[in-house]
């Protein structure tokens, strides 16, 4: 399935569960998926949300992922290729963070934010968020890839359109990501 929804386009699976990405690359060895580690738990949002503005490493115009162990919402250890391409859709469907210890998608949301912000390329990444139902993707989504970008709300998935940050002398001492 994935394959024919992209078929001349990588596509990457970024998984919590190693068991998962070692059954489904048995059962499907052309599919590309690596574990990720979440360091942050569900329980800690509304910490995370009220705290990243007092981090450097976590605002607007400093904020980077690969290695960035001081901000605790950067995925900082993904694989280097995560790092290294420009991505036209991000899809945000985990972690689970459904309960409290589990890893939420608070991670998922600020890293896709930045890899957006910081895209080279032309045109707007694409962001779906799986899962708006749910207090800490709203929150979260409100707050790193921004209403003004929301393009389409279908049930629980919302679509955003973010631009890169062309200007990024802009972004200098920007406090907030909308």
């Amino acid at each position: 399935m994935w394959a024919s929804f992209n078929s001349l386009g990588t596509t990457l699976f970024l998984e919590e569960d190693p068991k998962w990405v070692q059954t489904v690359l048995k059962n499907a060895p052309n599919l590309r998926a690596h574990h990720v580690n979440y360091r942050t738990r569900l329980d800690q949002a509304d910490a995370l949300i009220n705290s990243y503005k007092s981090v450097p490493e976590c605002l607007p115009d400093k904020a980077t992922l690969e290695g960035n162990a001081k901000c605790k919402l950067a995925l900082a250890d993904m694989p280097k290729e995560v790092y290294e391409r420009e991505w036209d859709l991000i899809m945000i469907d985990a972690p689970r963070g459904y309960f409290d210890s589990a890893p939420g998608r608070m991670g998922a949301i600020f890293s896709a934010a930045v890899m957006a912000r910081r895209r080279k390329g032309q045109g707007p990444t694409h962001v779906f968020l799986h899962d708006v139902d749910r207090k800490v993707e709203r929150m979260f989504a409100e707050e790193f890839l921004c209403r003004k970008y929301l393009v389409k709300a279908v049930g629980r998935l919302w679509h955003f359109e973010i631009p890169p940050v062309v200007n990024v002398t802009a972004d200098v001492g920007a406090t907030t990501f909308c």
